[in-house]
């Protein structure tokens, strides 16, 4: 057994940290919203030639269909389930139920992304059994109340002594599960999971581990502190050789300041004119610097991300004297950085972000510096031609008749888009509060049938 470690992490005794993670969010959504497709495969995403899967439910999972995978290949796997475009409206609504809920119990959450967030339980005012008996009873409280405030959605709680044994604990009993980790159990826990199972070990890291001889946890714990760091380097090995541990003593950190503020789009059809493409960059620098106004936010470095037609991914960075949140200053960066890669091939990927974040703004910040060329080029482009503007706008439409897409009808009532194309719209006629609709068609530009929320931009 590996001895003591300058590496040590103080732990907690008592398991006080609660992982809850909804099981199949936006699916699981879907089919509460709508009755024919409860019990079904559902698949949310992108739904193009290009798209990917953001969630799949457990249904289109036995088909091997999971999130990431390309719909392409999800549509080959499982032809036969629903494949919708998603209602970020409906999600967030769930999202913010389940966050107040958790709120209720203790001060100290961690909301990780929409369906999953930290709670730390010895923060939660009057509770005091942190026995594993009361922990479970908590967690099987909070399980009934999460899907009493969601109208009927269900998550995996998992309960230990830190952040990563209480997220390894939710994912044991999928879906719909409870698991408390007792103090003193967590390396018995670890020992037999596979390596990969520890945060930041993805394919590389896992490469390199196996070629000396590292497989699971118990061998990684077999490996000392300086061979690790020499193998993945000193931040990464050191953090490897606590978890192999179970040493986690990181906080629950209820208010998780912003890396980066970013926009990116996956497009239809390859891109290959220069000017439709710096009109694209434009439009994203003007997205994210909104963002960062409406956040009172700056940064100083600007990054482009651009996936060309062979899928490869190029990223650039350019970092300024000072932060800024001026669209102009954003875009004219971007489109330097564009103009340094070769995309004659086709861009099927275009991303602009800003990091390196500051709560101020130093105005004019070029006005005498010329750092990234003349001062006279700032409000962008040259004009674009009647004929790139139309390609602008095209890129950005929305599709009014997505799948998915909650519609409403002056006579037939409040349904879902079941399905379009050729001028020719069909809507199933139900919600979360009615039973299996009815499925009738409509032409595409009927004016009593309209939409309730926005679409996604795809």
């Amino acid at each position: 057994m590996v001895g003591a470690s300058p590496y040590d992490a103080r732990m907690r005794a008592e398991p006080t940290i609660l992982h809850v993670d909804l099981d199949a969010f936006f699916a699981a959504v879907e089919q509460r919203d709508k009755p024919s497709l409860q019990g079904k495969p559902v698949v949310v995403g992108g739904i193009g030639g290009r798209g990917v899967v953001a969630t799949a439910s457990y249904e289109a999972r036995a088909f091997g269909v999971h999130s990431a995978m390309p719909t392409a290949e999800a549509r080959r796997r499982c032809p036969n389930a629903a494949f919708l475009a998603g209602r970020f409206h409906a999600y967030r609504e769930a999202s913010r139920a389940v966050m107040e809920l958790l709120r209720s119990i203790s001060p100290l959450v961690e909301p990780l992304s929409l369906d999953e967030a930290f709670v730390d339980l010895a923060a939660a005012p009057g509770f005091t059994d942190y026995s594993v008996a009361g922990v479970s009873a908590l967690g099987l409280e909070l399980k009934d109340r999460v899907a009493e405030v969601t109208g009927g959605l269900t998550g995996s709680v998992g309960i230990g002594t830190s952040k990563f044994i209480a997220k390894i604990a939710s994912e044991l009993d999928k879906p719909n599960g409870m698991v408390v980790i007792a103090p003193g159990m967590e390396r018995d826990l670890l020992r037999p999971m596979q390596v990969t199972v520890i945060p930041g070990v993805g394919p590389a890291t896992a490469e390199n581990l196996r070629r000396i001889g590292v497989h699971t946890v118990a061998d990684l714990e077999e490996i000392s502190a300086e061979e690790l760091v020499r193998v993945v380097g000193k931040s990464h090995g050191r953090n490897l050789f606590q978890l192999a541990r179970a040493q986690d003593d990181r906080l629950v950190e209820p208010e998780r300041e912003a890396k980066s503020v970013s926009v990116e789009d996956t497009y239809e059809t390859d891109h290959v004119d220069r000017r439709l493409l710096a009109a694209l960059v434009d439009r994203q620098a003007a997205k994210v610097t909104e963002r960062l106004t409406k956040a009172r936010l700056s940064g100083r470095t600007v990054t482009l991300k651009v996936r060309l037609h062979d899928f490869s991914t190029h990223t650039r960075s350019a970092t300024l004297p000072g932060p800024t949140d001026d669209a102009r200053t954003v875009a004219r960066v971007a489109r330097t950085l564009l103009s340094e890669l070769d995309t004659s091939g086709g861009v099927r990927l275009l991303g602009v972000g800003v990091s390196s974040l500051a709560d101020w703004i130093q105005d004019d910040l070029f006005a005498d510096t010329g750092e990234f060329g003349d001062t006279e080029s700032i409000d962008g482009p040259e004009p674009l031609d009647a004929e790139t503007e139309n390609a602008l706008a095209s890129v950005g439409r929305r599709r009014a008749w997505l799948p998915g897409l909650d519609v409403t009808h002056d006579e037939h009532g409040q349904g879902w888009v079941w399905g379009s194309g050729r001028g020719v719209v069909t809507v199933r006629f139900e919600t979360a509060a009615s039973p299996t609709g009815r499925v009738l068609s409509f032409a595409a530009d009927d004016p009593a049938l309209h939409v309730l929320n926005p679409a996604p931009e795809t």
